[in-house]
């Protein structure tokens, strides 16, 4: 049975990886991937050199830089320490470590890997020996958003450590919001009902639509889902999809958001970003790291504020704060110097306050480390934003979201949704059918 999990594991890790291609930017933390690993490529063993790490991860100007600024400050206490960082895809680290898990040989894996948070629980249960467990490490766990740590625990057990904060924001045109006689206060701590009723204001006052949206796909939907506690699955791992009142709420929201024409859906990821940068949009809501295309618009400065998204209406747990996106650091079952490479972690990237101060200038990169809303730079002021002071708030955010645990099929249950949202939009398509229908291919794929 194992057997047969993991080969499936791989056929989905490959198919995610040639799917993802040349679109990168709308998966989170994966969102600045760069696709230069060679094949042929392998990681250098430490041969018994106690004091060199291994790590896999992508993207030189944000995971990577981030971990040789964390060498940096681990090599003031430790001189003689050097990590060994091979770069790979988000996509290459899965299906690496999915076929080393399929030959039987996890020999190849290195001391630290990095992986997208959507991807431990499917990893978790096929593959747990290729995680150590984290638990009794000392690692401050509790100081982490509690909704991210859940992301890689499994069965009560820690097995990473958190990075990039994926919570979600909403951002908007401060300047388009004036036009139509509206602050961001008034879109503070609202309900989608709300929400549209400014919508409806703002569009009949400006002829802006609040919000953009690639036509088909489902993450405003699972973000909405995920903003009330609920997933799409029982605590048994079986699809809840057709009695989750939640999912029902979310997408009867956002098919009421378009034929409103508050969202406008575009045809790809390049347009959503257009439409952002260009004013046809005056409302982006998703994970943080959607700042970094929002401020691609330079003449914008000053224009933008963050607050946090709309709740759904008259459902139990709702919340005005979810996520998307994000990645966290795992140490291998076959590291051959596990405490140091659970020190290093702990002394860097799970409690350095420099760290984190260091390569939020130039990445970006956000924290999930709680301590950081105290920060003297998460506390500056933003020119483009206002002068708020957008990165505590974000951290702020990252606490409150509401756990909810992906799930072994997570993404089985996300393209289905999109199929369903979008048969009903396109073509009248009954909901209640349709939603059946998402279940139904759930299950099937669960079971084959």
């Amino acid at each position: 049975m194992k057997k047969k999990m993991i080969t499936l594991l791989l056929a989905g890790v490959m198919a995610f990886s040639m799917g993802a291609c040349g679109k990168t930017e709308n998966t989170g933390a994966d969102k600045k991937e760069v696709s230069t690993a060679s094949e042929t490529q392998e990681p250098q063993s430490a041969n018994g050199d106690e004091n060199t790490l291994t790590v896999w991860a992508w993207d030189q100007n944000f995971n990577i830089y981030a971990m040789k600024e964390a060498e940096k400050i681990y090599q003031k206490d430790h001189s003689d320490f050097k990590l060994d960082i091979v770069e790979l895809t988000s996509g290459d680290v899965e299906t690496k470590i999915a076929t080393a898990a399929l030959a039987g040989d996890t020999s190849i894996l290195p001391d630290i890997f990095l992986l997208q948070d959507h991807t431990y629980q499917k990893f978790l249960e096929s593959y747990p020996d290729i995680f150590t467990d984290l638990s009794d490490s000392g690692i401050p766990f509790d100081q982490f958003s509690e909704s991210k740590v859940a992301e890689s625990m499994k069965d009560g057990k820690n097995y990473a450590v958190p990075f990039d904060n994926g919570a979600c924001v909403a951002a908007y045109r401060t300047d388009i919001l004036s036009d139509a006689g509206l602050t961001l206060e008034d879109f503070t701590d609202i309900t989608w009902s709300r929400f549209m009723e400014l919508g409806e204001q703002v569009k009949e006052k400006t002829g802006v639509s609040l919000l953009s949206g690639n036509g088909g796909s489902p993450e405003l939907v699972m973000m909405m889902m995920r903003s009330t506690g609920a997933t799409a699955f029982h605590d048994d791992g079986s699809a809840n999809m057709v009695e989750n009142e939640s999912l029902r709420a979310a997408m009867n929201v956002y098919i009421e958001l378009v034929k409103k024409g508050i969202l406008r859906e575009v045809t790809d990821w390049d347009q959503y970003v257009g439409s952002l940068n260009s004013g046809s949009a005056a409302c982006a809501i998703n994970g943080c790291w959607i700042s970094g295309s929002i401020q691609g618009a330079e003449d914008q400065s000053g224009k933008w504020g963050i607050t946090n998204m709309p709740a759904l209406d008259k459902i139990e747990g709702a919340t005005n704060y979810s996520s998307n996106g994000g990645s966290s650091w795992a140490v291998s079952g076959t590291s051959k110097n596990p405490e140091l490479a659970i020190d290093f972690l702990h002394k860097t990237f799970a409690g350095s306050e420099e760290l984190y101060e260091t390569i939020l200038p130039k990445s970006g990169a956000l924290s999930t480390w709680l301590p950081m809303k105290d920060s003297k730079v998460y506390n500056e002021g933003q020119e483009y934003y206002g002068s708020q002071a957008v990165y505590a708030d974000i951290v702020g955010y990252a606490e409150k979201v509401p756990v909810s645990v992906r799930g072994t099929y997570y993404y089985d249950a996300v393209d289905a949704v999109g199929v369903a949202v979008s048969n009903i939009i396109q073509t009248g398509a009954d909901f209640e059918s349709e939603l059946k229908q998402a279940q139904d291919t759930v299950e099937f794929n669960m079971n084959n």
